[in-house]
């Protein structure tokens, strides 16, 4: 793994999660991997569990841990080619990211899509623009199109609930007040192909994600037979894909509630977090038994240190 931008640079998901477990059981025991090492957390958009999960992996693993806000802390960046800067952009990316290159071992950048451009964000250009004029490996904090560290926490999440060798998993829209992007229900979608789930997408009718991304997997409009026999409740919502960025549907029917969880197999739901109470999903599911939102953020930690540990052994190669 020479970045971890996406899902698909995962060279072998068994031995990442292996990783991520021992880690989890002993998070301290290679302290001395990441000395004299920095990391370099960029973020263009806000964060709470992915900036403080990355910055204790990273102190886990005795790394230094530089962190900027580039919207208010930075120049403005310029990261189209050939153009005339005198508008309102101070430096290029090709200049800054070779920079920060030499300040940092590993850069790890959050960067949301504008939801109105859809070539632009699924080309997710912020990050790999960084990604092409770096020197050093490259960690998506969430992107235009992925968010892989959420993912592979919530693989871990299931590894460690499962109750069988092949759980149901269902990932299930649900309504949302604001338009949401596509990078974790993608990144989800894509780990839940990587592994041995059976697995079902739910949504309205016209909320379909990325065709590239779901080829393969089942999709049912109707969220109620969806449920039926799940081991895991995976909520999110995400804007129209077709009808880009738009909310086309509000549609109340599709939160998550306890007469909807009586339908599975005993379920475990999940959510990435931030989450909207009464709007994804009721307070009785999500203060009830069936929750395991809280463990599942506390192994961002383990998935984030795993990436970092396999950038780091590469490095030191």
């Amino acid at each position: 793994m020479k970045h971890y931008t996406s899902v698909d640079h995962i060279e072998d998901l068994d031995e990442l999660l292996l990783l991520a477990k021992n880690i989890k059981s002993d998070p301290y025991t290679n302290q001395s991997l990441g000395k004299n090492k920095t990391l370099g957390l960029l973020f263009f958009n806000p964060s709470l569990r992915t900036r403080l999960s990355t910055q204790k992996a990273a102190a886990n693993l005795g790394m230094n841990c530089i962190t900027m806000n580039l919207n208010n802390e930075g120049w403005s960046l310029e990261f189209e080619d050939g153009v005339v800067m005198n508008g309102d952009k101070s430096e290029h990316i090709k200049e800054a990211a070779q920079v920060i290159s030499q300040y940092c071992d590993i850069i790890a950048i959050r960067s949301f899509p504008g939801l109105t451009n859809k070539e632009k964000d699924e080309k997710d250009y912020v990050i790999n623009s960084f990604v092409k004029y770096t020197s050093v490996p490259v960690i998506s904090l969430e992107g235009a199109t992925e968010h892989p560290l959420q993912a592979l926490a919530d693989i871990l999440t299931i590894q460690e609930y499962k109750t069988k060798r092949k759980p149901k998993v269902v990932l299930t829209w649900a309504p949302h007040p604001k338009a949401l992007p596509h990078a974790v229900p993608n990144s989800f979608v894509k780990m839940m192909q990587l592994a041995d789930v059976d697995f079902v997408i739910t949504h309205p009718q016209g909320y379909e994600l990325n065709p590239e991304v779901t080829k393969g997997s089942t999709i049912s409009h109707n969220q109620e037979e969806a449920f039926k026999g799940a081991d895991f409740i995976y909520a999110k919502n995400w804007s129209n894909y077709n009808d880009y960025g738009k909310i086309t549907s509000q549609d109340a029917s599709w939160m998550v509630t306890t007469e909807k969880m009586e339908l599975t197999n005993h379920a475990k739901f999940m959510h990435c977090l931030p989450v909207r109470r009464n709007q994804i999903v009721t307070d009785a599911v999500l203060d009830g038994e069936s929750s395991i939102v809280i463990p599942q953020a506390n192994n961002r930690t383990y998935a984030a240190q795993a990436v970092l540990t396999q950038l780091l052994k590469n490095g030191n190669k």
